[in-house]
């Protein structure tokens, strides 16, 4: 600004800021622009940052066309407030969005799958933990659950689980994971050095099976072992049904390549086998068993089935329970869904493609942000794999070679009538010099009519309309890009008739690109950046001695199939059963030590669980010795029949063995009691209505007596619990 300068530009400067207010403001109601100053990395240089800012408001407010001042979000808000106007509700999201032609920011969604999956588990895993520190007690000089917290908490930066980061920050991201998580990090590849006990030898392994939900859990608990001929027996010495079945070879290098990767060194012969066996643990509590040598497991042997396109030949049928699954007995494909109970009988297909990323020099590359796909490949198989089946008692699975670098397991439980598929994707070729965007799509007859309902931060489900907005007219320009949308617990499509729902193991992107149809994008590996910050083109992998390779990602997805009106039940509870595993504990026992000093647990009354419509989000002791819990309801209003009610939870059945001497409500944040938050709150005047909008069903006032806790439908309820002090012990 000194004009005795070559380079003064104070008049250029004031003019571009002006005409960008103004134009502003013709899309902002009112006369008051918030103007957010600043992007990416601005204010490592503050001080020169702020200095220009300080002249740029002199320079304007001189000029006088517009006002300038620094704000808050807090100012802002109360100056609209105080026009006493009405405003247009807004209900649903923003996604997908763009910011210029073939640029949906949509890619993101699947990024990094790897890190989306830790996240996922490490969030569940510290839920389980601060249920535990509550009921041991807080360590005071350490370690606790914070390191964890802390990790968790920088995680959820938007350029953190969004894998829009660069490779070296994803990995210390990952790092300070792992050191807030430092036992048994490898269980998902089948490396677990406690379940590898030779107890041939006359050793035994006790588990503890850890249930982090507020009501009763019975599932299939899987662990890796090395001997065959092993037998369950729970607390009480009773033998329990169990299935033995092979890890197949793919599995086994897959162990043996990433245990080395992380560990630093060659793993020896490992387990061999899965063991499985049905848990059942009370709510907010464990339950104890012993693997011990034997021969009580029924041990699974595959059954292969080659198939060379020949007619009439025999249909291959898994699942002992209510659940069926058909596969064509011509060529091996899924071909069909059968649920004897609830009478849904389905044309079911699944098959994997690809979208091949666009290239630099475009105008648009696909990316870590952006998906911009090139044309659209389906994965066919470079030979003629056969289907494997393994029948069991407790469950069925089918093993399909989908590719060299694609396996595909299918499990179908006794027990259960939804489909689990275990997918192990990587490392996705790039020899052709074309990134690849991986995705799976499952095929029905329901007629959906280009409509489909994802799920928003595992809360509601928004309602997604293909090549639509309703709030402008949309220009389809990406009919697939355009169309996706992020999926954090599920997605489902239904007809007059039937829904399909398939629920996720981590945050992905997908959507119904066509009718019946459900797709979900599982990996991605991309050779090109996309011009949005990264500066790296998306291409993860992993290092061995001097052998680097594409990323494996593994994981799971779940597909049911239920009468019209009748998925949300089993959306809402298994999807909290995905978020909240089992968590497993082990230790070596010998022959002398047999008995567990407390076989059996439960944080709650023995008489007591949970509504089927309540979780527990947060459990946990905080530093002041008060305890820090929240409720929330799992079903929106008019979501299910039954259970979209209100819900009362007895906090003295939840805390048998504690006082409670005092309890506060807090807002969601925990950081102010919730009736100075009420207090402060705006009301607000809506558009077309006469009234101000705050008529949201909500629970009433604690019981002071009963202790009780309403919840109405979506209602996320925050409380701090101080305990008497003299409190009996756990």
């Amino acid at each position: 600004d000194d004009i005795n300068l070559f380079d003064y530009n104070v008049q250029e400067r004031v003019d571009a800021f002006v005409a960008a207010a103004l134009s502003q403001a013709n899309v902002t109601r009112s006369n008051h622009i918030m103007w957010t100053m600043g992007t990416d990395f601005k204010y490592q240089y503050a001080e020169t940052w702020f200095r220009n800012m300080d002249k740029l408001i002199h320079y304007v407010n001189q000029d006088g066309r517009v006002n300038v001042l620094y704000s808050t979000p807090s100012i802002y808000t109360d100056t609209k407030h105080a026009l006493n106007e009405a405003w247009p509700l807004k209900s649903d999201d923003f996604f997908p969005y763009a910011d210029r032609i073939n640029a949906y920011w949509t890619g993101y969604f699947t990024s990094r799958p790897a890190i989306k999956g830790y996240v996922r588990t490490m969030s569940g895993y510290y839920l389980a933990a601060r249920q535990l520190e509550l009921f041991k007690g807080r360590n005071k000089s350490g370690p606790t659950t914070e390191s964890l917290a802390d990790a968790l908490a920088i995680a959820q930066h938007h350029d953190a689980v969004t894998g829009t980061e660069k490779q070296h920050v994803a990995n210390d991201y990952a790092k300070r994971l792992s050191i807030g998580y430092k036992e048994c990090p490898l269980l998902n590849i089948s490396y677990c050095p406690a379940t590898e006990v030779d107890i041939s030898q006359g050793k035994k392994l006790a588990v503890l099976v850890y249930n982090s939900l507020g009501w009763k859990r019975t599932s299939v608990v899987r662990i890796p072992v090395i001997n065959e001929n092993v037998t369950v027996s729970d607390s009480t010495g009773k033998v329990i049904l169990s299935q033995i079945i092979p890890i197949v070879n793919a599995s086994i290098a897959n162990k043996k390549f990433y245990a080395t990767a992380y560990t630093g060194e060659s793993t020896s012969a490992g387990p061999m086998y899965w063991l499985a066996f049905t848990a059942e643990v009370p709510p907010l509590g464990f339950s104890t068993y012993v693997i011990s040598s034997g021969k009580a497991s029924a041990s699974i042997k595959p059954r292969s089935y080659t198939f060379g396109g020949a007619q009439n030949s025999s249909a291959v049928e898994i699942g002992s329970g209510n659940l069926k699954l058909i596969y064509s007995g011509n060529n091996g494909t899924l071909t069909q869904y059968i649920n004897s109970r609830s009478s849904v009988n389905m044309s079911l297909e699944q098959s994997y493609t690809y979208y091949a990323g666009e290239a630099a020099g475009t105008d648009q590359a696909s990316g870590a942000y952006v998906f911009r796909p090139n044309g659209t490949s389906e994965v066919q198989p470079e030979e003629k794999f056969p289907l494997r089946v393994f029948k069991g008692p407790l469950y069925d699975e089918v093993h399909q070679m989908i590719n060299s670098w694609i396996y595909q397991i299918t499990r179908v439980y006794k027990e259960k009538e939804h489909v689990e598929v275990e997918f192990t994707v990587g490392p996705i070729p790039i020899d052709d010099e074309v990134g690849k965007e991986i995705v799976t799509q499952i095929k029905s007859n329901i007629g959906n009519n280009k409509t489909f309902y994802t799920d928003s931060n595992g809360r509601d489900f928004l309602e997604r309309i293909r090549d639509y907005r309703a709030d402008w007219d949309l220009e389809v320009n990406q009919p697939i890009a355009g169309n996706y949308y992020p999926i954090n617990l599920g997605i489902y499509i239904k007809d007059n008739n039937t829904e399909l729902s398939v629920l996720v193991d981590r945050s992905v992107g997908g959507s119904s690109i066509t009718d019946g149809e459900v797709e979900i994008m599982l990996h991605r590996r991309l050779l090109y950046d996309d011009g949005r910050g990264v500066d790296e083109s998306l291409n993860e992998t992993v290092c061995v001695l001097d052998k680097c390779s594409g990323l494996t990602v593994q994981g799971k997805y779940y597909l049911r199939f239920d009468p019209l009106g009748e998925g949300s039940k089993w959306r809402r509870s298994f999807g909290q059963e995905i978020y909240s595993p089992f968590l497993l504990a082990f230790t070596e026992q010998d022959d002398k030590w047999t008995n567990f000093a407390i076989p059996t647990f439960s944080a709650m009354d023995s008489s007591y669980s949970l509504p089927d419509n309540v979780a527990i989000l947060t459990l946990q002791e905080l530093e002041d010795g008060t305890v820090l819990l929240r409720l929330a309801h799992l079903y929106e209003d008019g979501e299910d029949k039954d259970l979209s009610v209100m819900a009362t939870v007895e906090l003295k059945k939840v805390f048998p063995n504690k006082k409670i001497n005092k309890i506060k409500e807090m807002s969601l944040s925990a950081n102010q009691e919730r009736e100075e938050m009420v207090r402060k709150r705006l009301s607000w005047k809506v558009e077309g209505s006469k009234t101000k909008q705050d008529n949201d069903l909500r629970g009433g006032p604690v019981n002071p007596v009963k202790l009780t806790v309403e919840l109405a439908p979506m209602e996320i309820r925050t409380f701090i619990i101080d305990f008497n002090t003299k409190l009996v012990q756990y």
